[in-house]
């Protein structure tokens, strides 16, 4: 009997580092501009070294058309949260130090932004790190190395969780890893008309250039889901586009991107990383919320 891996393949799509050809890239039409970044929520799980207590540190990078910032937190403790603005001293320092008690545990915080490297989103491409430690041992590592005496991140911590807010028009474009060893991917989601003549929107999503998913008639298929290979990986990609054309307003699109193993067919549910147990192995998800104007996908 074949493994669930092995029957999925048939129906899944691949997608790896190997040479594509151009003519199958998905290319965005040149008079629709990309939507604007506003938020990045990392979410890491780590243990600490004493206790071996695991925890949940979350980053959220945010900017506005008047400021930016950051904003770290442990367990959603909001004794234990720090944030930088672009209105504080340590923001404009562009580095700095701050020591964090959680529960009687003495975290320490280190950032270096000063030649971190910005596209149009809030968090830097590179050339920055956040580096948090208890008793010396790293608990957290977001970033580059180049600028830290790590020789290489550690494992005790992993990226969990991603969740980013984007506005304006339906082209989003984002950088991914689906795995702590695996490589940095670029994903493209658009959703518009494909000529001028058509009337009826349709999903395109690309990863490296490379189509994993073409929907169309997307007003009567706002809901499903693909199965798709990356890195080795199974990665369940599903989208809700349902508020786009029901609601009189500007609605929300969401899709999800989500590593699974070949005996898990739950959908859907982030929840569970809370409760697995310190030996399972840890999944990822990307989930992007999509704030459109309804004329920016209609025809």
């Amino acid at each position: 009997m074949r493994d669930l891996g092995s029957c999925l393949g048939e129906y899944a799509v691949q997608v790896s580092c190997s040479n594509y050809s151009s003519s199958s890239c998905v290319s965005p039409a040149p008079e629709l501009p990309p939507s604007v970044q506003n938020s990045v929520t990392c979410l890491y799980r780590t243990v600490l070294p004493s206790s071996q207590k695991r925890i949940f540190i979350t980053l959220t990078w945010c900017k506005s058309s008047t400021s930016s910032g950051l904003c770290i937190a442990l367990n959603d403790d909001a004794a234990a949260a720090v944030k930088l603005s672009t209105g504080s001293r340590f923001f404009r320092k562009g580095k700095g130090a701050k020591t964090i008690d959680f529960h009687g545990v003495n975290v320490e915080l280190a950032w270096d932004l000063t030649t971190a490297r910005y596209g149009s989103g809030p968090e830097p491409i590179d050339g920055f790190f956040i580096l948090m430690t208890v008793d010396s041992e790293p608990i957290l590592f977001h970033g580059d190395n180049k600028k830290t005496k790590l020789s290489a991140p550690v494992g005790r911590f992993s990226l969990i969780s991603q969740h980013e807010h984007f506005s304006g028009h339906a082209l989003y474009s984002t950088r991914a890893r689906f795995s702590d060893a695996g490589n940095c991917h670029n994903i493209l989601i658009r959703c518009g008309v494909e000529s001028d003549t058509a009337k009826s929107p349709v999903l395109s999503v690309s990863i490296d250039k490379k189509p994993v998913i073409q929907v169309k008639r997307l007003q009567w298929n706002f809901r499903g889901n693909q199965t798709i290979f990356v890195d080795g990986l199974l990665v369940d990609l599903l989208w809700d586009v349902h508020d786009w054309f029901n609601n009189s307003g500007p609605g929300c699109g969401r899709f999800l991107f989500r590593t699974r193993t070949g005996l898990d067919s739950r959908l859907w549910l982030e929840e569970k990383f809370l409760h697995k147990d310190e030996d399972d192995k840890l999944e990822f998800s990307l989930m992007i919320f999509a704030h459109s104007c309804n004329n920016s996908i209609s025809a």
